[in-house]
């Protein structure tokens, strides 16, 4: 990190030495901007996440962030997808130790809305096939597809944030986020077909992915992939 960078993130730092007396002032001006454009943008990111914690918080939490991480990308709508590792060892957060995952279903939500478009298959190239074609088969999901698997109800607690009759349950649940259009949606995924949709989207045959997960029911999967238009393409194995 230049020493430029070093005072641009420190609020408290004194401007570099080959920066005149003249132009301080202007850099000032120009590290608040900045703080405040990625502050901006994390707000926008984890809308929820700002909720839960309140606006304090948030800008106090995201003043720290900011200083230990860069923008990789020019574009400033991505910025912040450190936060939810951040935020898993962010002491003033543990009282909520559902955060984290609020943020990584957040930050799903923005890669899958910024990921490419993908035509889904049409259901026939499924179910005209034979049980042992079918079995021996690989899907490959669309690039905006995402699993989001937690230890807590983390759909309902982003659901409850803009209709307070929710209450969640204090469950474990996981997420599918699909996008067959413009805007993601989530779906909450049976527990007893989590293991076999995670490895559906690892492209492990049908066959291997059912005995693996024998408990699972590959009829509901494979409708939920369908209806969502997650599926995109096939690929065909022997049958082991």
């Amino acid at each position: 990190m230049t020493p430029f960078t070093a005072a641009l993130l420190r609020p408290d730092a004194s401007p570099p030495d080959d920066i005149s007396k003249a132009t301080r002032n202007r850099f000032d001006i120009y590290r608040n901007n900045v703080a405040v454009s990625l502050t901006g943008a994390l707000e926008a990111a984890f809308p929820t996440v700002r909720t839960l914690v309140g606006d304090e918080f948030f800008k106090a939490m995201a003043g720290i962030f900011l200083r230990g991480h860069l923008p990789q990308d020019p574009r400033l709508a991505l910025y912040g997808g450190e936060l939810p590792a951040f935020l898993d060892s962010f002491p003033p957060a543990k009282d909520l130790p559902y955060l984290p995952d609020i943020a990584r279903l957040e930050q799903a939500l923005r890669e899958s809305y910024h990921a490419a478009d993908a035509r889904p298959i049409q259901p026939a190239r499924l179910t005209d096939l034979t049980e042992d074609e079918l079995l021996g088969t690989c899907l490959v999901l669309a690039p905006a597809s995402r699993t989001i698997r937690s230890n807590w109800p983390i759909h309902g607690i982003y659901k409850a944030q803009t209709d307070k009759s929710l209450r969640p349950k204090m469950r474990a649940e996981t997420v599918l986020i699909t996008r067959s259009k413009y805007d993601p949606v989530m779906t909450v995924v049976d527990p007893a077909n989590v293991g076999l949709l995670e490895a559906i989207a690892d492209q492990q045959t049908l066959g291997a992915s059912l005995s693996s997960h024998p408990g699972a029911d590959l009829t509901s999967v494979l409708g939920l992939l369908l209806g969502q238009g997650t599926i995109i393409d096939l690929h065909r194995k022997a049958n082991p």
